[in-house]
């Protein structure tokens, strides 16, 4: 039987199957978006687990039609407009410290994708060990048509992906399938929708906590899917050639050069995705990648606080709380980003986003010493 991960909210169930803990991340309705409590249930269960030898192998799923949509990014604006950037703050914290503890824990987690897979819910599965995509997953990393960027640690691994194929996830917030996932490294494997019950029921009679003896495990009921014809996994010399920039602007102008040979869907697309999303956002989101490639998920992590707490207190762009507004609140996806263009958004404001935060009571993310350094991401190519 399912219980409440912690006394105080259901958000987050555990099932207890022998060495088995299945948590369940429960928002439904909400796609199961990730709330300040989830994030403390969730941090709680992973801490513990970690030092209980019974527990071998944990399993994270959603219910309902969904994996995770993501943090729940609406009530942390509207905590801060109603209170301080403090409590936004607190959230991220909390959360990225959730990501590092994942990335780096000692037993394995199968992450069980099913359905809708963005931001958040990439940083409680892409960290994990095993991730297993399926027929109905669908990944993103929209953060930037909402004034934010991508965060959770996705810097690390989106600086991972064979070659520019990260900078083209992380500023477009392009869609990805299952066999998209797994050729690119951020799935480890892919399961049939209908072969999905029965892994995870094989997955609850484990007694160890072998990665080799749980690969085997899922590896019985793997596929090797073949992507899409229309995959931009197919367009890597196209992605490479544009994506590889050094700025945003020279990216979409390589963009532009290529659309009238390239009679191809994907160049339009992330032309139109760039020119709607925010200038600021594009600019912090290229920089951190770049970043993210020469260091470890602890560093990335500590540097992507220091760039939320800065778009928390709008600090030099309140681009996240008018992307958050038009959005998810008002819905008319008509934000108003200001400033309103890239080549108002200078080099120097950019740099200002990875330092510290000139406030006496504010900390950078002080995460624990831990023996491992993050994940390998391994593309299937």
């Amino acid at each position: 039987m399912a219980s409440p991960a912690t006394g105080d909210s259901d958000q987050v169930l555990v099932e207890a199957n022998g060495s088995t803990r299945t948590l369940v991340l429960n928002r439904p309705k909400q796609l199961n978006a990730l709330s300040s409590a989830m994030v403390t249930g969730l941090l709680k269960c992973f801490t513990s687990y970690e030092e209980e030898n019974t527990v071998k192998l944990l399993i994270v799923k959603g219910k309902g039609r969904a994996f995770c949509a993501g943090g729940d990014v609406a009530e942390v604006a509207q905590s801060i407009n109603n209170d301080t950037w403090k409590y936004g703050a607190d959230f991220f914290h909390t959360e990225f410290l959730l990501n590092y503890i994942i990335a780096t824990y000692s037993k394995p987690q199968v992450s069980l994708l099913t359905g809708i897979v963005m931001g958040g819910g990439a940083g409680v599965s892409i960290h994990g060990r095993f991730r297993v995509a399926t027929g109905n997953t669908v990944f993103a990393m929209p953060e930037t048509a909402l004034g934010l960027f991508p965060d959770i640690g996705a810097s690390y691994f989106l600086s991972r992906l064979p070659g520019f194929y990260g900078e083209y996830v992380g500023l477009t917030g392009a869609r990805l399938d299952g066999a998209e996932m797994l050729a690119c490294g951020l799935a480890t494997h892919f399961v049939p929708l209908n072969r999905m019950p029965l892994l995870e029921e094989s997955l609850k009679k484990v007694d160890t906590s072998d990665p080799f003896a749980i690969c085997g495990i899922i590896d019985q009921f793997s596929q090797q899917p073949s992507v899409k014809g229309s995959s931009a996994m197919n367009r890597m010399e196209i992605i490479n050639r544009c994506f590889s920039k050094r700025t945003v602007e020279e990216i979409i102008s390589a963009l532009e050069q290529e659309a009238p040979s390239v009679a191809d869907k994907l160049v339009t697309a992330a032309i139109q995705s760039l020119r709607k999303a925010s200038p600021t956002s594009l600019k912090i989101s290229l920089a951190s990648i770049r970043e993210g490639r020469l260091q470890t998920v602890g560093e990335c992590l500590r540097r992507e606080y220091r760039m939320v707490c800065h778009v928390m207190r709008g600090d030099f762009s309140r681009d996240f709380f008018e992307g958050c507004r038009a959005i998810l609140v008002d819905k008319d996806r008509n934000p108003k980003w200001m400033p309103p263009t890239l080549d108002q958004v200078h080099d120097g404001v950019v740099a200002k986003y990875f330092s510290k935060v000139d406030d006496p009571q504010w900390e950078d993310l002080n995460l624990p010493t831990r023996s491992s350094h993050g994940r390998r991401i391994v593309p299937k190519l």
